[in-house]
């Protein structure tokens, strides 16, 4: 029986979610679960579950899936798969390609999740036709991958695109949790959006009736209907989101810049002012050169990019 099938998981602090796609990248079956909190292996038994509950009663067998991608939020060696750190699961030295290789005797490869969000949208996404590109999430933190030739460049110790932690705030910049102060994820996350929305509480330019889960899109909402403090927030935020883009293009000139996570769900009022002080920053070749648009997949980037990293090793061989 010819094999034709990937499984895609998106390990998250929160939930799995893994899905099968097909060669030509198509998503079919997807399933969306809690992550357990306990030791790792409960975690990989959950792995193995869903496998299970995906296959059955659909007309795609265990014989049929190439490999499997796995995204995860940590500090990992991508060569061996080995992972140092998940620091919301509590994961420390875990060789997670080997583990994952006995779990479901088929190939594995693993990646940090950012990464693999953005080899989603290279594939599938807003990235399609496109190899040189950044991607950048805005959500809690702020995360990034870069691609390079159609592939994620990993840098020399697989620290590249850590676009979250440049500094844009040099003079006044907040304490990040990397121990730096002034980081883009300081200053532009919803994290950061948040903050400033509860300053403004605090000082009468904003009614919320619950200022403690007080959310990124309240704030971004009472901008919307024109409460002056929020305007001049996501203006402040999206400062320093295009001076870091401008930067980071500079080095990298990229065909386009996609923008996705929670954040970029306000569309063209998030991205326009983006584009604005990104024309005031970025070399004028560059930007005349490049579009800046919002990421196309959501939730399932993470799981379409991580079946990738089977597609790629899968050519890389002639096995398709």
């Amino acid at each position: 029986m010819t094999k034709k099938f990937y499984f895609g998981i998106d390990l998250g602090g929160t939930s799995i979610k893994m899905g099968v796609i097909s060669v030509e990248g198509k998503l079919l079956l997807e399933r969306e679960q809690p992550t357990p909190k306990g030791p790792y292996l409960d975690v990989l038994h959950v792995f193995k579950r869903m496998m299970h509950q995906l296959l059955d009663g659909s007309s795609i067998s265990n014989d049929e899936i190439m490999g499997v991608g796995v995204g995860v939020p940590a500090l990992l060696d991508v060569e061996s798969g080995y992972v140092h750190e998940i620091v919301n699961l509590g994961w420390k030295d875990v060789p997670l390609q080997r583990e994952l290789e006995n779990l479901f005797n088929l190939p594995c490869f693993i990646d940090n999740d950012a990464n693999t969000a953005a080899l989603g949208e290279m594939w599938q996404g807003a990235g399609r036709n496109a190899k040189q590109l950044i991607c950048i999430t805005v959500g809690t933190g702020i995360g990034g991958g870069l691609i390079l030739n159609g592939d994620i460049y990993h840098g020399a110790i697989g620290m590249a695109g850590e676009i979250g932690h440049m500094c844009v705030a040099t003079d006044k910049g907040r304490l990040c949790n990397c121990g730096q102060s002034g980081c883009l994820e300081t200053e532009a996350s919803a994290t950061a959006i948040i903050h400033y929305g509860k300053q403004a509480i605090l000082e009468g330019k904003l009614q919320h009736p619950d200022p403690e889960h007080l959310t990124a899109k309240d704030v971004i909402d009472a901008a919307r209907t024109g409460n002056i403090e929020c305007n001049r927030i996501i203006q402040q935020v999206s400062y320093y989101l295009a001076l870091a883009l401008a930067q980071a293009a500079a080095i990298l000139n990229p065909e386009k810049i996609i923008i996705g996570g929670g954040v970029s769900n306000a569309g063209q009022f998030f991205i326009q002012p983006i584009r604005h002080y990104f024309e005031q920053f970025a070399l004028k070749k560059i930007r005349e050169n490049v579009r800046i648009v919002p990421a196309e997949l959501g939730n399932k980037a993470g799981m379409i990019g991580a079946a990738w990293l089977v597609h790629n090793h899968c050519r890389q061989i002639g096995g398709i």
